[in-house]
């Protein structure tokens, strides 16, 4: 099987199912606190820990803006995001692949009282239309997802094709290729072989070692990449250096490592603008473009 527009044989050929059993065994932030997991405890400080590490994402997310409105979460994980976006009075419809990350997203609901408000639903993000039922949102909001998918394209056109109309917005996160993050696993892990960099940053994307998927891209290359699958782009800005000692932080301890530790806080900012990990953007169905109704 050839790759697509924007994809490559690396990771084309992966099964959805390796990428499934991926997320199964450890869903992403499942040990972001030492609190019994699925107590209200364990979700505060789940919660709490994402966005002291990734303090970009509320204001990304804007979840004031959809009170009232329609939210297409694809890849909601443990459901951080889903929780703000329906306290915030959003109908939320969140999809993820893993049965285990929806199992814990559904009891994060129920323990606060959000799940009425929350339509969970297991997907795969690439045959999108399958498991959903088509219909326009307001917003169709993706957070580190879509580059984790073996056809990041095909999980695009499903949601130009069934998902969005003029006035949708569609947010997504993926992985910046010019990242600081990025520079670290070439010269620690792939030994500065950059033909094996794609492998090497797949492996060490996450706190799992091991991905098996995960794509990075450059401004101009998912611009290019929306633009293929119908969109047009209105804003991209690039954030998130994590600062801290692993050591220490997989003990709950927030100790930052060099040079973050004697940076100032405007040099780290400008730092994290040019050399973060995440790459955000904003887009809208491109004018003209076809989808189904």
């Amino acid at each position: 099987m050839s790759a697509t527009f924007g994809e490559s044989t690396t990771f084309s050929e992966t099964s959805i199912d390796r990428v499934r059993d991926y997320w199964n065994s450890r869903p992403c932030n499942l040990r972001h606190s030492p609190a019994s997991v699925g107590s209200r405890e364990y979700f505060d400080q789940v919660e709490a820990r994402k966005y002291l590490v990734e303090t970009h994402i509320p204001g990304f997310a804007d979840y004031p803006r959809w009170a009232g409105r329609r939210v297409l979460e694809i890849g909601c994980g443990l459901g951080t995001e889903t929780m703000n976006f329906a306290r915030a009075g959003a109908r939320v419809t969140a999809v993820d692949l893993s049965s285990r990350s929806l199992e814990l997203a559904r009891q994060r609901a129920e323990v606060f009282g959000l799940q009425d408000r929350i339509t969970f639903i297991e997907a795969d993000a690439e045959r999108l239309a399958e498991f959903v039922e088509p219909s326009r949102y307001d917003l169709v909001y993706s957070f580190g997802v879509i580059h984790h998918t073996p056809h990041p394209g095909r999980a695009l056109e499903q949601i130009r094709r069934h998902f969005v109309g003029p006035d949708t917005t569609f947010k997504m996160m993926v992985y910046y290729r010019w990242a600081w993050k990025v520079l670290a696993i070439l010269v620690r892990e792939a030994h500065g072989a950059f033909w094996k960099l794609d492998e090497a940053v797949a492996r060490n994307s996450e706190a799992q070692t091991g991905c098996p998927v995960t794509y990075t891209y450059t401004r101009r290359s998912v611009r290019e990449l929306l633009e293929h699958s119908g969109f047009t782009v209105e804003d991209v800005f690039v954030d998130h250096i994590f600062p801290y000692r692993v050591p220490d932080y997989v003990k709950y301890r927030y100790v930052k490592a060099f040079p973050f530790n004697v940076l100032p806080d405007p040099a780290m900012r400008a730092l994290e603008q040019r050399l973060g990990w995440h790459l955000c953007v904003t887009s809208r169905l491109a004018e003209g473009t076809a989808r189904d109704r």
